[in-house]
Protein backbone atom coordinates (compact mmCIF):
# COMPACT_ATOMS: atom_id res chain seq x y z
CA UNK A 1 0.00 0.00 0.00
CA UNK A 2 1.04 3.53 -1.18
CA UNK A 3 1.38 5.90 2.26
CA UNK A 4 -0.83 9.14 1.21
CA UNK A 5 -0.33 12.23 2.71
CA UNK A 6 -1.74 16.05 1.96
CA UNK A 7 1.23 18.80 1.22
CA UNK A 8 0.29 22.43 1.99
CA UNK A 9 2.31 25.53 0.97
CA UNK A 10 2.70 28.45 3.38
CA UNK A 11 3.60 32.05 3.04
CA UNK A 12 5.60 31.70 6.98
CA UNK A 13 5.97 28.76 8.58
CA UNK A 14 5.89 29.97 11.78
CA UNK A 15 1.86 31.21 10.66
CA UNK A 16 0.58 27.97 9.54
CA UNK A 17 2.17 25.65 12.37
CA UNK A 18 0.22 28.15 14.86
CA UNK A 19 -2.97 27.69 12.71
CA UNK A 20 -2.61 23.34 12.51
CA UNK A 21 -1.78 23.76 16.54
CA UNK A 22 -4.97 26.04 16.54
CA UNK A 23 -6.63 22.73 15.12
CA UNK A 24 -6.01 20.52 17.61
CA UNK A 25 -3.58 18.40 15.15
CA UNK A 26 -0.61 17.14 16.66
CA UNK A 27 3.00 17.91 15.44
CA UNK A 28 5.03 14.87 14.22
CA UNK A 29 8.23 16.18 13.34
CA UNK A 30 10.14 18.96 12.47
CA UNK A 31 11.87 17.76 8.74
CA UNK A 32 9.91 17.80 7.37
CA UNK A 33 6.85 20.05 9.32
CA UNK A 34 4.66 16.92 9.54
CA UNK A 35 1.39 17.31 11.60
CA UNK A 36 -1.77 14.75 12.12
CA UNK A 37 -5.15 15.22 13.15
CA UNK A 38 -5.30 11.48 13.91
CA UNK A 39 -6.64 10.21 10.69
CA UNK A 40 -4.11 11.61 7.61
CA UNK A 41 -1.16 13.11 7.71
CA UNK A 42 -0.37 16.90 6.74
CA UNK A 43 2.91 18.80 5.08
CA UNK A 44 3.85 21.67 5.70
CA UNK A 45 5.94 22.41 3.00
CA UNK A 46 7.96 25.89 2.87
CA UNK A 47 9.24 25.99 -0.51
CA UNK A 48 8.59 28.61 -2.60
CA UNK A 49 7.49 26.20 -5.37
CA UNK A 50 5.36 23.85 -3.42
CA UNK A 51 1.57 23.70 -4.31
CA UNK A 52 -1.39 22.10 -2.37
CA UNK A 53 -1.87 18.60 -3.38
CA UNK A 54 -1.31 15.11 -2.58
CA UNK A 55 2.45 13.84 -1.45
CA UNK A 56 2.12 9.99 -2.78
CA UNK A 57 5.27 7.50 -1.24
CA UNK A 58 6.11 4.46 -3.08
CA UNK A 59 9.34 2.24 -3.69
CA UNK A 60 9.01 2.57 -7.44
CA UNK A 61 6.85 4.63 -9.51
CA UNK A 62 7.80 3.45 -12.99
CA UNK A 63 5.45 1.59 -13.99
CA UNK A 64 3.04 4.50 -12.93
CA UNK A 65 5.04 6.99 -14.47
CA UNK A 66 4.52 5.34 -18.12
CA UNK A 67 1.10 5.18 -17.68
CA UNK A 68 0.57 8.65 -16.84
CA UNK A 69 3.18 9.82 -19.60
CA UNK A 70 0.13 9.08 -21.49
CA UNK A 71 -2.22 11.27 -19.83
CA UNK A 72 -0.08 14.51 -18.36
CA UNK A 73 3.79 15.84 -18.62
CA UNK A 74 6.25 14.49 -16.10
CA UNK A 75 8.15 16.80 -14.11
CA UNK A 76 10.72 14.72 -12.40
CA UNK A 77 13.55 16.26 -9.90
CA UNK A 78 16.26 14.91 -7.88
CA UNK A 79 13.50 14.18 -4.68
CA UNK A 80 10.02 13.43 -6.39
CA UNK A 81 7.89 13.06 -9.38
CA UNK A 82 5.48 15.58 -9.94
CA UNK A 83 2.46 15.08 -12.24
CA UNK A 84 -1.17 17.35 -12.16
CA UNK A 85 -4.68 15.93 -13.19
CA UNK A 86 -6.85 17.36 -15.33
CA UNK A 87 -8.10 19.33 -12.94
CA UNK A 88 -5.02 21.39 -12.09
CA UNK A 89 -4.28 19.33 -8.74
CA UNK A 90 -0.49 18.45 -8.09
CA UNK A 91 0.41 14.71 -7.00
CA UNK A 92 3.95 14.72 -5.82
CA UNK A 93 5.46 10.73 -6.52
CA UNK A 94 8.42 10.08 -3.95
CA UNK A 95 10.56 7.11 -4.17
CA UNK A 96 10.59 6.77 -0.36
CA UNK A 97 8.73 5.08 3.00
CA UNK A 98 6.81 7.37 5.34
CA UNK A 99 7.60 5.96 8.82
CA UNK A 100 4.85 7.58 10.80
CA UNK A 101 1.44 6.14 11.25
CA UNK A 102 -2.18 7.05 11.66
CA UNK A 103 -5.53 6.03 13.38
CA UNK A 104 -8.92 5.45 13.07
CA UNK A 105 -9.98 8.85 14.49
CA UNK A 106 -9.71 12.28 13.80
CA UNK A 107 -9.36 14.42 17.19
CA UNK A 108 -8.86 17.70 15.49
CA UNK A 109 -11.63 20.92 15.62
CA UNK A 110 -12.46 20.46 11.98
CA UNK A 111 -14.17 16.36 12.78
CA UNK A 112 -13.61 13.34 10.95
CA UNK A 113 -11.64 13.31 8.01
CA UNK A 114 -12.78 12.18 5.03
CA UNK A 115 -10.21 12.58 2.40
CA UNK A 116 -9.80 15.23 -0.21
CA UNK A 117 -12.97 16.49 -2.79
CA UNK A 118 -12.16 17.59 -6.01
CA UNK A 119 -14.60 19.51 -8.93
CA UNK A 120 -13.79 17.85 -12.57
CA UNK A 121 -15.36 19.66 -15.68
CA UNK A 122 -14.03 16.49 -18.28
CA UNK A 123 -15.27 13.67 -15.58
CA UNK A 124 -13.90 10.82 -17.51
CA UNK A 125 -10.54 12.32 -18.12
CA UNK A 126 -10.01 13.19 -14.14
CA UNK A 127 -11.50 9.31 -13.47
CA UNK A 128 -8.53 8.09 -16.41
CA UNK A 129 -6.06 9.56 -14.64
CA UNK A 130 -7.00 8.72 -10.84
CA UNK A 131 -7.47 5.20 -11.61
CA UNK A 132 -3.51 5.28 -13.70
CA UNK A 133 -2.49 6.50 -10.78
CA UNK A 134 -3.53 3.52 -8.61
CA UNK A 135 -6.86 4.52 -7.25
CA UNK A 136 -10.41 2.11 -7.68
CA UNK A 137 -13.63 3.40 -7.08
CA UNK A 138 -15.44 2.69 -4.12
CA UNK A 139 -18.59 4.80 -3.30
CA UNK A 140 -21.24 6.76 -5.60
CA UNK A 141 -21.11 7.00 -9.31
CA UNK A 142 -19.97 9.08 -11.50
CA UNK A 143 -24.04 9.18 -13.64
CA UNK A 144 -24.72 10.80 -9.66
CA UNK A 145 -22.34 13.03 -10.03
CA UNK A 146 -19.89 12.14 -7.82
CA UNK A 147 -17.61 8.90 -6.83
CA UNK A 148 -15.36 8.12 -3.76
CA UNK A 149 -11.84 6.46 -5.36
CA UNK A 150 -9.78 5.14 -2.97
CA UNK A 151 -5.94 3.62 -3.27
CA UNK A 152 -5.92 2.04 0.62
CA UNK A 153 -4.40 4.69 2.10
CA UNK A 154 -5.16 7.72 4.36
CA UNK A 155 -6.71 10.30 1.70
CA UNK A 156 -9.74 9.47 -0.44
CA UNK A 157 -10.09 11.13 -3.50
CA UNK A 158 -13.86 12.53 -3.87
CA UNK A 159 -14.52 13.42 -7.78
CA UNK A 160 -17.53 15.75 -8.10
CA UNK A 161 -19.12 17.32 -11.09
CA UNK A 162 -18.39 20.95 -11.83
CA UNK A 163 -21.79 22.66 -10.26
CA UNK A 164 -23.05 20.32 -7.90
CA UNK A 165 -22.05 22.17 -4.82
CA UNK A 166 -23.55 25.24 -3.76
CA UNK A 167 -20.60 27.20 -2.74
CA UNK A 168 -17.21 27.74 -2.54
CA UNK A 169 -14.71 25.22 -4.08
CA UNK A 170 -10.74 25.02 -3.77
CA UNK A 171 -9.61 22.04 -5.65
CA UNK A 172 -8.24 20.10 -3.76
CA UNK A 173 -10.21 20.38 -0.68
CA UNK A 174 -10.44 18.42 2.29
CA UNK A 175 -13.52 17.52 3.39
CA UNK A 176 -14.80 16.62 6.80
CA UNK A 177 -17.93 15.01 7.50
CA UNK A 178 -19.51 15.35 11.19
CA UNK A 179 -22.53 13.33 11.13
CA UNK A 180 -24.88 15.99 12.50
CA UNK A 181 -22.92 17.25 15.68
CA UNK A 182 -21.08 19.76 13.10
CA UNK A 183 -22.31 22.82 15.10
CA UNK A 184 -19.91 21.45 18.08
CA UNK A 185 -16.97 21.46 15.62
CA UNK A 186 -17.76 25.08 13.85
CA UNK A 187 -17.85 25.89 17.53
CA UNK A 188 -14.97 25.07 18.00
CA UNK A 189 -13.09 26.73 15.74
CA UNK A 190 -14.53 30.05 16.52
CA UNK A 191 -13.37 29.36 20.24
CA UNK A 192 -9.79 28.94 18.75
CA UNK A 193 -10.43 31.77 16.57
CA UNK A 194 -9.69 30.15 13.56
CA UNK A 195 -11.00 32.72 10.61
CA UNK A 196 -14.10 31.29 8.57
CA UNK A 197 -14.32 31.70 4.67
CA UNK A 198 -17.95 31.05 4.03
CA UNK A 199 -20.77 30.47 6.41
CA UNK A 200 -22.94 28.15 4.94
CA UNK A 201 -27.11 27.84 5.19
CA UNK A 202 -28.07 26.55 1.78
CA UNK A 203 -28.12 22.67 3.35
CA UNK A 204 -30.34 24.02 6.51
CA UNK A 205 -34.13 24.86 6.28
CA UNK A 206 -34.08 27.15 9.46
CA UNK A 207 -31.11 28.94 8.14
CA UNK A 208 -28.60 27.66 10.56
CA UNK A 209 -24.92 27.75 9.86
CA UNK A 210 -24.38 24.19 10.04
CA UNK A 211 -21.32 24.00 7.22
CA UNK A 212 -18.27 25.67 7.12
CA UNK A 213 -15.12 26.18 4.53
CA UNK A 214 -11.99 27.66 5.96
CA UNK A 215 -8.72 28.09 4.47
CA UNK A 216 -4.94 27.56 6.06
CA UNK A 217 -2.56 30.15 6.08
CA UNK A 218 -1.11 28.75 2.35
CA UNK A 219 -4.79 28.87 0.84
CA UNK A 220 -5.29 24.99 0.88
CA UNK A 221 -9.35 25.17 1.83
CA UNK A 222 -11.57 23.23 4.34
CA UNK A 223 -15.04 21.62 3.50
CA UNK A 224 -15.85 21.36 7.33
CA UNK A 225 -19.54 19.68 6.76
CA UNK A 226 -21.95 18.44 8.89
CA UNK A 227 -23.37 15.28 6.54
Amino acid sequence: MNKTIIQTPTPGLKKSEEFYTGLGFKKLSEEPVLFTDGKFILEINPSRTARAGIKIFSADWSETVEKLREMTAINETETEIVVSDPNGVCIYLVEAVLEHDTGEESFGATGNFAGISIEAVDVERTVSFWEALGFKKGMGDMSQGWAVYSNGSDVDVSIMKTGMCPHLFFNPGLTFFNSGKNLDNIARLREANIPITEEITFFNKEGIVDNVIINDPGGLGFFVFND
